[in-house]
């Protein structure tokens, strides 16, 4: 039961950082990114936010240290659109499984092309 509510509670956070991120932050030095995923333990204490930024290692870096400064906004806001008795900790992560897909996509049509040679 605690895993559905978990589960839920998780895509709720998804959908409202996604709006948050879309529509109220304003930070410059927050490049192109998107929330592809959220994790949140059993007992709701805690959030994984899973991110896709564009951009250069410098610039994932300084996405990555925009977000831990407006932490406090963002579950401030979580706390006014979500009703929970205690809004989670949230720790951001980049998620690189985009980038390690579409590396892997390269890689099999470039061996395509090397049998089409052939």
């Amino acid at each position: 039961m605690a895993n559905i509510r978990a589960g839920r509670v998780a895509e709720q956070i998804k959908k409202e950082l996604s709006h948050i991120f879309q529509t109220e932050w304003k930070d410059p030095r927050v490049g192109f990114m998107t929330v592809t995923g959220v994790e949140v333990t059993g007992d709701l204490s805690q959030a994984k936010i899973f991110l896709s930024v564009m951009g250069s290692e410098q610039e994932k870096a300084e996405t990555l240290r925009a977000l831990e400064r407006g932490k406090g906004f963002l579950r401030s806001e979580i706390g006014k659109r979500i009703r929970l008795r205690v809004v989670p900790e949230l720790l951001f992560k980049i998620d690189t499984s985009i980038e390690y897909g579409s590396r892997i996509e390269q890689l099999l049509q470039s061996l395509q092309e090397g049998n089409k040679e052939q």
